[in-house]
């Protein structure tokens, strides 16, 4: 649902971690969101995020990138990434950021996975929101030689001290104990208190979506066929081959030449990119992907069942497709699975309506929830009770006051 237009709108800053696309299309829908009941949001990001938040109309500041990523082969050297962050001294940007936060005079700040976001508006004393589906990065460095647990050890403190500076934690995933983060989440006791589960952030709702005419029943594979992910995108091709009466649509990724893929089987197509993935999404029995958050939190979103493919190494990824498969809402596999393997799970996910069923409660649930709405109610409960200044808490006062006197008109 959406509000109506607020009698007192606030001033919204919105943070974004640019290391990953599934950070930007949370908060555009959350901004979406809060822009019908009246809000002005303004974005902070950098790279391709900001370039995509533009694209959609906001007004974006730019702001210093947070993390330098390292590695190599597609894995990730998380040590060696906080490492590179620290000597290029990116954390000395809380200094630009407060400084655009002093312009721009926002009445909250929410920050999805930026930290120097979260320094710098907690410097100014403005209320400040952390969107995460990840609070125990250390277990990274578990079992990986003493110099990875000092850096482990480091990353906790870190962690444990923006959690108790902050305002409140969002996760933007089910309540529990249907969370499919829940490990990769740790909390002390004392924090819990400020966690809200906030249901899935999604791009587009499923009534917003209108269904293509694909044959069925039918595979979208989202997994990219670019460099390491290549050999298993071809592995889900040869387990295509064996079986041409289920259909497949295959992302190959930007910059990947879907030709260099011949000789397909007429129950293939791959492209490259599509721009808007919802109608395929809607419109398909199952979605293969890697183990990120919000591929998945779409998915479920609209009752679609997933076989997941984590990347080698990336912890959280393995913990997200884990709980998915301990919840039945589809099968985890490996690089190393056969197409065999691969075709055999693909048919028990459609054949056994216990996937798709259990991704029918969560789409249910999801609509229930409606996490950007529930965000934007979360907010002015709380920041009723925690204005910047006397003169907008008695607006505030005021506001809600308002409110009253009309629900007990309508009544009588």
């Amino acid at each position: 649902m959406q509000y109506g237009k607020k009698v007192l709108p606030m001033k919204v800053m919105i943070f974004v971690c640019g290391e990953g696309l599934g950070h930007t299309s949370r908060c555009i829908s959350l901004a979406r969101e809060m822009e019908a009941t009246g809000d002005e949001v303004h974005f902070g990001a950098y790279g391709y995020s900001a370039e995509l938040i533009k694209r959609k109309g906001y007004a974006v500041h730019n702001i210093p990138s947070e993390v330098t990523l390292v590695g190599k082969a597609g894995k990730l050297n998380l040590k060696r990434s906080i490492l590179a962050t620290f000597k290029r001294g990116q954390f000395l940007s809380i200094i630009r950021i407060s400084r655009l936060l002093k312009r721009i005079h926002p009445d909250v700040v929410i920050s999805d996975s930026y930290y120097i976001g979260v320094m710098g508006s907690k410097a100014r004393s403005i209320p400040t929101y952390l969107i995460i589906n990840q609070s125990s990065m250390e277990q990274f460095f578990m079992q990986k030689g003493i110099s990875s647990r000092i850096v482990g050890e480091f990353v906790k403190k870190f962690y444990s001290g923006i959690f108790r500076m902050i305002d409140g934690i969002i996760i933007p995933d089910f309540p529990m104990p249907h969370t499919i983060c829940r490990k990769n989440l740790d909390f002390k006791k004392e924090i819990l208190e400020k966690v809200f589960y906030s249901g899935p952030l999604i791009g587009k709702k499923f009534e917003e979506v209108k269904e293509l005419e694909l044959k069925k029943p039918h595979i979208l594979s989202t997994l990219g066929g670019f460099g390491y992910r290549e050999p298993i995108f071809r592995k889900v091709i040869q387990a295509a081959e064996m079986d041409e009466d289920i259909n497949y649509t295959l992302l190959s990724g930007p910059n990947v030449n879907p030709n260099i893929f011949e000789s397909l089987p007429s129950n293939v197509k791959v492209l490259e990119f599509i721009e808007d993935q919802f109608p395929y999404l809607r419109s398909s029995d199952i979605v293969i992907a890697p183990g990120g958050h919000s591929t998945m939190m779409e998915a479920f979103s609209f009752g679609v069942p997933m076989i997941s493919f984590p990347d080698m190494n990336h912890t959280e990824q393995q913990n997200n497709s884990s709980a998915l498969d301990e919840d039945r809402l589809g099968r985890k596999l490996g690089y190393s699975t056969p197409p065999e393997e691969i075709l055999a799970d693909i048919k028990e996910v459609l054949e056994n309506k216990k996937y798709k069923d259990k991704a029918m409660r969560m789409k249910k649930l999801a609509e229930e929830l409606d996490g950007p709405a529930a965000i934007c109610r979360m907010l002015e409960s709380e920041l009723r009770n925690k204005p910047r200044d006397k003169s907008r808490k008695s607006k505030l006062i005021a506001f809600s006051n308002l409110k009253k006197k009309i629900a007990f008109k309508k009544r009588h």
